[in-house]
């Protein structure tokens, strides 16, 4: 007990120990790569790496076009105007800010949607009851690796005449009915940020199937060029470099490799906390390929006895940096909570689970000894919570 960083003991980590720490492939390999770029002289504007990025991404999706961008964000943006949405966009609040954003930027307002209690994932009931004369589309959001009702939300748009994209920056490598994430609704959108189990420094994708919207989008992450000093339509700067697509393709050859350490540092999880009352570890579906990228907990706070929060602070203070995933909501946030004051009411399960949800570190930086040691805090804690929670309410009375 007097072992906890809270008693006054060291952390039990002496360097901090993140979520989302990257995942680097070969290093030879990558530095090759880069030293080539130089050589070239031709760091961006469609080069031979984005190129075949493109082509790779889009051979493990199995759809016809990857359209690489620069990031997540940006990739969702163009897609959001190319689409011509307008008005109101359905989207689920539990989500990170950046889906939300990329409507809002573009003066559309996202209509906050419930989640379905048992996947976490838009809910198809919900979704048809906020549909107006207003909506244009839907954006769902495939949530740690697990994917959307994606045939109820296809049957809505479709009779409702809505567009229905995808978020799925959390969901490459990860399959529904063995049909691999990408090709869903109009187009799906990856994020290759540092924090994904691919990362390519930073980037992102627009994955589809649909011709014309694939040259809509290239058109417009390159300021509207079709040629040489030959502009056709508006357009932004959301190119991809070629030191991202290096560091991508260098991640992609060890793609297999980050999946199998992510397996098994959840097989590991799973062992260790399964006899730790009040922590439930969110289960991959075994019948889909998946990356196993989130090592996500449900925390009851009645069996604990001291709540997400207080084991979230306890880890940190052990150099533990767990995450909130994801909280407060989108809804909880500006300008959203100042514009739909009154949306939580209409979001009891997104309401729920923002205060129950943590997520663990995993990645190619841990091991077997370091889930131990985390999950070791965890059972101490979840063992001795009064005692925890006093403590802690302690150190943050005033002096």
């Amino acid at each position: 007990m007097k072992d906890l960083a809270i008693f006054g003991s060291p952390p039990a980590f002496r360097e901090k120990i993140h979520v989302g720490r990257p995942n680097i492939g070969n290093r030879e390999r990558l530095l090759s790569r880069i030293n080539e770029i130089l050589d070239r002289r031709w760091l961006t504007n469609n080069g031979i790496y984005v190129q075949e990025f493109e082509r790779e991404i889009a051979r493990l999706a199995g759809v016809r076009h990857c359209i690489a961008a620069c990031n997540g964000t940006i990739a969702l943006e163009i897609v959001i105007r190319a689409l011509g949405l307008e008005g109101e966009v359905i989207v689920p609040s539990f989500t990170f800010v950046a889906t939300a954003h990329a409507l809002q930027w573009q003066e559309i307002t996202p209509v906050f949607c419930d989640i379905d209690p048992k996947t976490f994932t838009l809910s198809p009931d919900r979704v048809e009851e906020l549909v107006t004369p207003a909506t244009t589309g839907i954006i769902g959001v495939h949530l740690w690796g697990r994917t959307c009702d994606v045939d109820a939300l296809g049957e809505i748009a479709e009779r409702k005449g809505l567009k229905l994209l995808f978020d799925a920056a959390h969901a490459f490598g990860c399959s529904r009915g063995g049909r691999m994430v990408g090709s869903f609704g109009n187009a799906e959108i990856l994020s290759f940020h540092a924090t994904k189990f691919l990362n390519a420094f930073e980037g992102g994708a627009v994955l589809t199937n649909d011709d014309a919207l694939a040259a809509k989008v290239r058109l417009m992450k390159n300021f509207g060029f079709s040629g040489y000093d030959n502009v056709i339509h508006v357009g932004t700067n959301g190119k991809m470099s070629e030191v991202s697509a290096a560091m991508g393709l260098t991640g992609l050859e060890s793609m297999d490799e980050f999946i199998a350490v992510n397996r098994r540092n959840y097989e590991r999880y799973r062992l260790e906390l399964a006899s730790i009352p009040g922590i439930r570890l969110m289960p991959y579906p075994e019948e889909e390929r998946s990356n196993y990228q989130y090592v996500v907990l449900e925390i009851d706070d009645e069996r604990t006895e001291i709540g997400r929060d207080r084991l979230v602070e306890v880890l940190h203070a052990e150099n533990v940096i767990a995450r909130r995933y994801f909280h407060p909501g989108c809804h909880r946030m500006e300008p959203y909570r100042t514009r739909f004051p009154g949306a939580g009411k209409l979001l009891p399960v997104t309401e729920r689970l923002a205060g129950r949800v943590m997520s663990l570190p995993t990645g190619t930086s841990i091991g077997g000894e370091e889930i131990q040691a985390i999950c070791s805090i965890l059972r101490t804690v979840v063992e001795n919570g009064p005692e925890v929670r006093a403590r802690l309410e302690a150190s943050r009375a005033p002096r």
